[in-house]
């Protein structure tokens, strides 16, 4: 029989936003290696169709595997949305059957009903997000009686990429969405960020949250799932190398991404250029 490969834990994205999420994966699991690549070449995902989704997101996948990751995560919640599905029925039995993909939005969706006092959530995502219905589907099925109401930021992303998280104009992006979203629902009591690269932004959002409202982000929800999971499936953490080493990949200009990828991380990171064929460039 063949061997199983044996490497660090993938953590993919379509740019710098998985980021936050891994620098929570390092503070739970910091023994483990992980590492990440950011689609950034191709970025954002979240305006895309779901064929276009998945089939980026597959082959990032299909590359994290012919670099011996057992086990990838998909800390992109449009990815998580539109593609993970179809990539663990369809995809992995056929290419990878003794790896996993797994996503970011089924972890949140069985805790998010512990956080909130009157049953109704806000979700604040992309346009991507909020179409696939994913975030709604996956919450009733740990917490049926449970109301989620949608909002899509559409420029809340590009405002982050381009480093203008900051100004005045994202400000005003996120008061307008912030008030329409609590204008869907006076009740809601908590409120999502469903999309990596939004903890950037928390400090205006709650400035312009009324008092009783809980702000949640996904990398500490995403960290515990992930140890818990570890933990219950010996056959994949054994797989998983155990250094504490981080290597950092793009499809784009390393230089570029570096510049604006230690905001995300909280600290320096210094990434390679590769493509989907596996070379470094």
């Amino acid at each position: 029989m063949q061997s199983l490969s044996k490497g660090p834990i993938g953590v993919f994205d379509s740019g710098y936003g998985g980021l936050t999420v891994l620098r929570d994966l390092v503070a739970t699991l910091p023994e483990n290696d992980f590492c990440y690549l950011g689609d950034s070449a191709r970025a954002p995902y979240g305006n895309r169709s779901f064929a276009t989704v998945y089939q980026y997101t597959l082959q990032c996948v299909e590359w994290f595997f012919k670099q011996g990751c057992p086990l990838v995560i998909l800390a992109c919640n449009t990815a998580s949305a539109k593609a993970l599905r179809t990539i663990q029925q369809n995809d992995l039995p056929k290419i990878a059957p003794h790896n996993r993909v797994l996503g970011v939005i089924r972890p949140t969706a069985e805790v998010i009903g512990q956080y909130t006092k009157k049953g109704k959530v806000g979700v604040l995502a992309t346009q991507g997000t909020v179409t696939s219905e994913s975030y709604p589907l996956e919450i009733a099925k740990f917490f049926p009686t449970l109301s989620v109401f949608q909002e899509a930021c559409p420029m809340w992303v590009p405002l982050i990429e381009n480093n203008e998280y900051l100004s005045e104009g994202a400000d005003y992006f996120v008061k307008k969405h912030v008030e329409a979203i609590l204008k869907k629902e006076k009740g809601i009591d908590v409120l999502l960020l469903a999309c990596t690269h939004y903890p950037l932004l928390r400090p205006i959002i709650e400035k312009h949250l009324p008092q009783g409202v809980r702000l949640i982000s996904q990398g500490e929800i995403v960290a515990a799932s992930l140890a818990d999971y570890l933990k219950r499936h010996p056959e994949i953490s054994d797989r998983c190398t155990r250094r504490g080493e981080l290597k950092f990949f793009t499809t784009d200009s390393a230089p570029d991404f570096d510049a604006h990828a230690a905001q995300f991380f909280g600290a320096p990171v210094r990434a390679y250029t590769v493509n989907l064929a596996g070379t470094v460039i």
